[in-house]
């Protein structure tokens, strides 16, 4: 049972990675918290159930389509939204209201347009059977989903390291108004991290049928609170430290369901007190720069 425990919660870290990644991106480079990151991840998977159903597309084919268009969806939405908020004397705590209310407003137009009803894609879709890791047998459709989860950490590693425009996000992320007085370009920088923080949401939202269950319009607040867990845990404002977090909450959680099953949900508090009271710079320690 540890043994299978163990495997399975890196398996689920992977995706919890994901989950986080485009959240800790976009706080990375704007400062802004994104509240409404969950229902934009609830979005996707809705997106995948609907192109699985209508299209008959797998979530395999789906998922590029996905990535594109949340991305094309983020760029207008930023210059619409996040300059405004990033000239403010307190952009986080206005981010917080401002995407409070674009949640609200997600969940209620889903649920009008989806119904409350519980839906689901079949894991079949992903492959029939079973992988066997060291004596233990994992659905193929998680093992999927977190090689996929880590095939996104790849390429957002290879974009922030070995990219021309990698090299000015981290630089905005480092200073905005150094960047911007080197003559960055921070709004165009900017735009194309928030396109990608919520591409990533999107594609964590087309393996949620498998990795989560069923899929609601009211999921996102349920996701917020992991993502948010992850992204503390792994350290505010540095993407690839989300790695860390996900897999330390998805180890937490596989451990405490298959030996605290009635605490699990607690799962999320818990390590966000521990980590705010023993570490609150994150277990990588590296303390957030305000810009």
């Amino acid at each position: 049972m540890l043994l299978h425990a163990l495997l399975g919660g890196v398996v689920f870290g992977c995706y919890f990675t994901l989950i986080g990644l485009g959240l800790n991106l976009v706080f990375g480079v704007m400062r802004i918290v994104n509240l409404a990151h969950g229902d934009v991840l609830m979005l996707g998977s809705f997106a995948a159930y609907f192109l699985f159903h209508l299209a008959a597309l797998s979530p395999l084919s789906a998922a590029p389509l996905i990535v594109i268009g949340f991305f094309l969806l983020g760029l207008p939405f930023y210059y619409l939204v996040v300059p405004r908020l990033a000239a403010s004397r307190d952009a986080e705590m206005l981010s917080f209201i401002l995407f409070f209310g674009v949640q609200q407003i997600i969940e209620a137009l889903a649920a009008i347009a989806f119904g409350s009803s519980e839906r689901s894609i079949p894991a079949r879709v992903l492959g029939i059977g079973a992988v066997h890791l060291w004596g233990q047998s994992l659905p193929r459709a998680w093992v999927i989903s977190a090689l996929v989860a880590l095939a996104a950490v790849l390429a957002l590693y290879l974009y922030l390291y070995h990219t021309r425009l990698g090299l000015l996000t981290r630089a905005v992320m480092a200073s905005r108004e150094e960047a911007r007085a080197s003559g960055i370009d921070i709004h165009r920088v900017s735009a194309i991290a928030f396109g990608i923080g919520l591409a990533l949401a999107g594609l964590a939202g087309v393996f949620a049928p498998f990795m989560l269950g069923s899929i609601t319009p009211a999921m996102g607040s349920t996701i917020n609170l992991a993502a948010f867990a992850v992204i503390v845990v792994g350290t505010l404002g540095n993407p690839l430290g989300t790695v860390l977090g996900g897999l330390v909450y998805g180890v937490g959680l596989l451990m405490m369901q298959t030996y605290l099953s009635a605490w699990a949900d607690l799962l999320p508090n818990l390590l966000l007190i521990l980590v705010l009271l023993v570490r609150p710079s994150g277990l990588l320690g590296r303390r957030v720069r305000l810009a």
